[in-house]
């Protein structure tokens, strides 16, 4: 553990690895310890026996390596390969030393724990309503490439923000299923901006199932920038400048293949979204140390500004329990739920969304022609889902006799 001369045996061949300083070993105050990972300078473990004598045992060699190697992480290359006992292990004995919560250290860390173990580390990000912590750890977050589900409600994205990049990256494109980006301010010039990349490149956002744009002032006209993702089945516009009518049923039903939900879906019910994964604990540790963060230390505008606003002691207690920002009332709470979903290939869709599908179009005409049953020659187009932008393909030779009439 002295800073000497470090040799390292590889293929058989002996050198000499230098430009690396150890980590140190921190005192102890008190011998009275039975957690194998706390730090220690003697490798003793100190207990107590039945009788109230007080007995030591040596540490395992396994349980000194570790503590080496999560003392030193910030110097390991690279943790492919490894089990997942052992990195279950190092993660638990890095997160006792508080590697996690060092700056300077962190992103590289979890890179280190992401790139080899993946969702493991961490599988779902719930950041509702708590935008100070997005804006505190934006480089850490950004190393948890293997998210599934990702709540970024009330965060105050804007329409510009640099996690956009992040979301449409080829990184999570293979394991996104689930995004919430509602209540962020969010218009169709950043919803645009947001799906760019996927609309141009066509990389990101492959596999998302679940899209959540509750409370944002998006209009219909967005609809259009969503036509890029390939697997989406659910979709919450509630709160948003959407109107329930025909017209947007068949809208919907024409670019996305979704129909209106009668009851609210279960896949928006965020009570049940939480933070899963080795890094649970961590994520809470950000908070809870952002809350205490001394006066005279130097940090970012962004970062000064969030802390501004809630200030230190209320930021626990106030923004990690607040309401949605934008569903404060309880109108707003009850509003009616706008939830489209992808019927099943194997299941007919329900006859008042064919009807509105092809019939919208004969109102508003001012009875000019009605249109004929055409229950024979829809039963077949009514069993399958049409493929986006593919409107004209459910349009008969009526149906584009009442559009000349325009």
């Amino acid at each position: 553990m002295d800073n000497g001369t470090i040799y390292v045996r590889e293929k058989g061949s002996l050198r000499r690895v230098s430009d690396i300083v150890l980590a140190q070993p921190k005192p102890v105050s008190s011998c009275r310890r039975t957690n194998p990972f706390v730090l220690r300078k003697e490798h003793f473990i100190f207990t107590y026996n039945a009788e109230g004598s007080l007995r030591y045992t040596t540490k395992s060699l396994f349980d000194i390596t570790l503590l080496f190697v999560a003392d030193n992480i910030h110097h390991v290359d690279s943790l492919v390969g490894f089990p997942e006992q052992i990195g279950d292990r190092l993660f638990t004995a890095a997160e006792e030393n508080r590697v996690f919560l060092n700056a300077d250290i962190s992103p590289k860390a979890l890179q280190l724990f992401s790139d080899a173990y993946g969702e493991l580390v961490l599988g779902s990000l719930c950041l509702r309503n708590r935008f100070p912590l997005l804006h505190e750890r934006m480089s850490e977050i950004k190393t948890f490439h293997s998210l599934k589900s990702l709540d970024l409600f009330g965060c105050r994205l804007g329409d510009d923000h640099e996690i956009f990049p992040h979301l449409t990256s080829s990184s999570l494109a293979s394991s996104l299923i689930q995004l919430s980006i509602g209540g962020n301010s969010l218009s169709d010039v950043g919803l645009q901006r947001l799906t760019a990349p996927v609309r141009m490149m066509r990389k990101g956002l492959d596999c998302l199932q679940a899209l959540d744009l509750s409370y944002n002032p998006i209009s219909d006209r967005a609809l259009r920038y969503l036509t890029c993702l390939p697997k989406l089945e659910k979709l919450d516009v509630s709160g948003t400048r959407f109107k329930l009518c025909t017209t947007l049923k068949k809208t919907m039903w024409d670019q996305l293949g979704l129909i209106h939900s009668e009851k609210p879906l279960d896949t928006f019910d965020h009570t049940r979204c939480k933070t899963e994964g080795w890094a649970e604990q961590i994520v809470n540790q950000w908070e809870t140390n952002s809350s205490h963060m001394p006066k005279q230390k130097k940090i970012d505008e962004s970062r000064s500004s969030a802390l501004r606003f809630f200030g230190r002691q209320k930021f626990v207690r106030d923004v990690l329990n607040a309401a949605p920002l934008v569903c404060e009332s309880k109108e707003d709470v009850n509003k009616e739920r706008l939830h489209f979903y992808r019927p099943a290939a194997n299941n007919p869709i329900p006859e008042k969304h064919a009807s509105s599908a092809t019939n919208h179009q004969g109102k508003g005409f001012l009875n000019i022609k009605k249109r004929k049953r055409q229950s024979e020659t829809c039963d077949s187009a009514s069993q399958s889902v049409p493929t986006k932008h593919s409107s004209s393909s459910v349009l008969t030779a009526e149906d584009v006799d009442l559009l000349n009439c325009y």
